[in-house]
């Protein structure tokens, strides 16, 4: 399908059938679809993002605000969080391997007085949610000051562990021994909850800073021996990361599911022609050194969420364009593919024209039914599901979740790298 003529089926959407609210109903899904589907939601930590309100609130408080933002998915119909749970190499956990996060307490390394992610697990089973971890691998801190991280913090005992970009701190992909302790500091949540999915985020190498390079030299000069260059090199050291976390994972928890919510463009068709008729200024192959495409067709992980966080029509990324790209890397694999969905642009007045339209985003949704492969979305996030500050979400409900979906399960009995 060409590019005008997906353009012309996203505006197509607009004349269908209105309800008596006034609000446009979905087409028709294939007998079966309906009932099992995505319908997520990200709930980040990171720099308080959606919760806990800011650090520092009593254990009691922060309780209070996340029961709610599990009550709110659950009215929404929504059927799973992504709970961010380890956003700069802490934990909201009573972690083996890593301290408290500060997020919690304004301290890194104290105690909040009770435990996150335990609570989390339990109070979404109850209201029949399925609880996603969500880690970030390797940013170690959004600060370059390794003297402001805990004491205790494993970034101070192994400071050649750490490489300072971007006025950050990252873990180095590329040492096998942090790669292991990455691995160790995760799974150690999958030991003690019965958490329903493992979830990274888009950051493996970080994304560009203009000016700078990650000097990731030695590293290279010891391990990359097999490269014919640094980027071949980086891309298996992610490899290894995903393929050796999906098999640890399926050791400890069989019906635990991993996935992953990389950038939306793996690469441009002007770049490769393998690649996507997008022109963003950011590929995941070539930037975060993250092979999201191989991951896809063979079978690596459960489910894809790439983050198509572009309106229909936008020139550079084209949303009615990505959708039958990413579902034709679907056909055939077992890993199910969700779409990431950015309802924090709705109705931000810095956005383009399309984000001030309380439809935009159940646009998405109905032309995303016209492909198999698409099994649902995830909206980024939980703030924004609670403010709903242009109805957007509201929207997306009426038209799209009138009724409760159960999420897909996890397909036991096949060894990643199957590619079936």
């Amino acid at each position: 399908m060409g590019r005008l003529s997906r353009r012309a089926f996203a505006l197509a959407a607009l004349s269908t059938l209105t309800t008596a609210s006034g609000a446009a109903a979905a087409p028709g899904r294939p007998r079966g679809r309906a009932a099992i589907e995505m319908r997520g939601v990200w709930l980040a930590t990171v720099s308080n993002r959606d919760w806990p309100s800011k650090p520092g609130l009593t254990a009691a408080q922060q309780r209070a605000e996340l029961i709610a933002h599990l009550d709110r998915a659950a009215a929404d119909r929504l059927n799973a969080v992504m709970f961010q749970v380890r956003p700069t190499a802490d934990a909201l956990w009573p972690s083996t391997y890593e301290p408290w996060s500060h997020y919690l307490t304004g301290t890194q390394g104290k105690s909040p007085g009770w435990d996150p992610l335990g609570t989390a697990v339990t109070e979404a089973h109850r209201r029949g949610l399925r609880l996603h971890a969500w880690f970030n691998p390797y940013r170690v801190a959004n600060h370059g000051d390794p003297t402001k991280l805990a004491a205790s913090h494993p970034a101070r005992k192994h400071p050649d562990w750490v490489v300072p970009y971007g006025g950050k701190l990252y873990y180095n992909p590329g040492l096998p021994e942090v790669r292991a302790f990455v691995q160790d500091a995760i799974l150690d949540a999958v030991h003690k909850y019965p958490v329903d999915g493992v979830h990274f985020d888009d950051y493996f190498y970080p994304y560009p800073v203009a000016g700078q390079t990650f000097d990731d030299d030695a590293a290279y000069d010891a391990y990359g021996g097999a490269f014919s260059n640094r980027a071949d090199w980086r891309r298996d050291n992610i490899d290894k990361l995903v393929l050796e976390t999906a098999a640890r994972i399926r050791r400890i928890r069989p019906t635990t599911q991993f996935g992953i919510s990389p950038f939306g463009v793996w690469r441009n068709a002007a770049t490769d022609p393998l690649g996507s008729d997008t022109r963003a200024g950011v590929q995941s192959y070539d930037d975060n050194f993250a092979d999201t495409r191989k991951w896809v067709r063979e079978g690596w992980i459960d489910y894809l969420v790439p983050q198509l966080y572009w309106n229909i029509g936008f020139a550079a990324a084209d949303y009615a364009e990505l959708v039958p790209w990413w579902a034709e890397q679907a056909r055939a694999s077992r890993t199910k593919l969700y779409l990431g969905e950015a309802l924090y642009k709705a109705g931000d007045p810095a956005q383009p024209p399309a984000w001030q339209d309380p439809a935009e985003l159940s646009r998405h949704l109905t032309l995303a039914r016209e492909y198999a492969q698409v099994r649902g979305h995830v909206f980024f996030a939980a703030k924004e599901v609670s403010a709903d500050r242009i109805g957007a979400m509201a929207r997306v409900v009426a038209d799209h979740y009138r009724e409760p979906a159960g999420p897909p399960r996890r397909v036991t009995g096949r060894s990643a790298g199957s590619g079936a």
